[in-house]
């Protein structure tokens, strides 16, 4: 049976270095991120990367992956998001994620799931959805 929760996660930071540029503008970054989410998901401090490609200036993609420890809807342990995502010249971030085979730990051993967000520049906390199982 698939469940499903929602919640909200915080910036606590957000470490970004360019890693190389090209002549025409594209740019290649990584990024160390802490996050904090409540909601179905509660975690303080997750540990996420990024490898970002910006195409130009303000768009492009990029993949992460987060470890989050804590509790989901009250069961605690842990788990990997891996996470892909584009952002366009409005600086409005789409991502979809789903938690990595194997990665469940504790009460959350055998997790499978997906889930989705939309960050929006300038708003402090980001909703996200997320539809899993536990097996």
């Amino acid at each position: 049976m698939t469940t499903h929760t929602t919640g909200t996660f915080t910036y606590s930071s957000w470490d970004e270095a360019t890693t190389g540029e090209s002549p025409d503008g594209a740019k290649l970054a990584r990024a160390t991120v802490v996050n904090t989410f409540s909601g179905g998901i509660t975690a303080e401090g997750t540990s996420c990367v990024y490898a970002i490609t910006y195409l130009t200036g303000k768009t492009g993609v990029c993949r992460g992956y987060e470890m989050v420890t804590g509790a989901l809807d009250g069961r605690r342990g842990g788990f990997v998001l891996d996470q892909h995502a584009t952002f366009g010249e409005d600086g409005v971030v789409h991502c979809t994620f789903e938690v990595v085979a194997g990665s469940g730990t504790g009460e959350l051993a055998g997790l499978s799931g997906t889930g989705a967000f939309t960050a929006v520049p300038g708003e402090p906390t980001v909703p996200y959805t997320f539809d899993y199982r536990l097996d």
